[in-house]
């Protein structure tokens, strides 16, 4: 297959990112045949790989969110990425962090750590859908975020936040869905 022809074929499809799946179903190539030719599209900077098994088009102005949605779907950008980009958090988080009802899990692309972390289904809410991607809600990333810290699994630098960003009659009302605890770690947060 012609580089043309796949640059082509590959819009056609209108993905942020193709699979070993989908360059199969597109190139006609077995495993093998496919490995070798992926191997000689990188090289002549046809196609870039983000990760095992996940390629994109060389030059693709995909941002690095709306690949990371489409890899491990259901989620929604939470925890320390949503509160950073609400400026409730004055740091610039390492991770692109997602919430997702599926197992944790965690993938590097372009340098950069994408992190799906798992919650439960009945706290799956609180987000909407912005620029093709969820995100959550500033109070409901903040409880997600204490949710972790309450359960030892992520930190939070308190000298850092800027709640007065947070509305107080939202973050109480959400809190009644979590575990007792985190609204315990909550009351003491805003009482600080």
């Amino acid at each position: 297959m012609k580089a043309i022809e796949l640059l082509k074929q590959l819009q056609g499809i209108n993905k942020p990112f193709y699979t070993i799946a989908d360059l199969e179903k597109l190139t006609k190539l077995n495993r093998g045949a496919l490995s070798v030719q992926l191997r000689r599209w990188i090289i002549s900077g046809l196609i870039e790989r983000l990760a095992q098994g996940i390629y994109i088009p060389m030059g693709s102005t995909v941002s690095l969110e709306n690949i990371a949605a489409g890899m491990y779907i259901p989620n929604y950008i939470s925890f320390e990425s949503a509160l950073s980009r609400f400026g409730v958090l004055n740091l610039i988080p390492y991770s692109l962090t997602f919430a997702t009802t599926r197992k944790t899990r965690k993938y590097v692309f372009r340098n950069q750590e994408v992190e799906f972390r798992q919650m439960t289904s009945d706290l799956f809410f609180g987000f909407e859908m912005k620029n093709g991607i969820y995100v959550a809600s500033p109070e409901k990333a903040f409880l997600d975020q204490i949710y972790f810290v309450a359960r030892g699994k992520a930190t939070l630098d308190l000298d850092e936040l800027d709640i007065s960003k947070l509305s107080r009659k939202t973050l109480k009302a959400y809190s009644r869905r979590f575990p007792a605890y985190v609204g315990t770690r909550l009351e003491s947060i805003l009482n600080r």
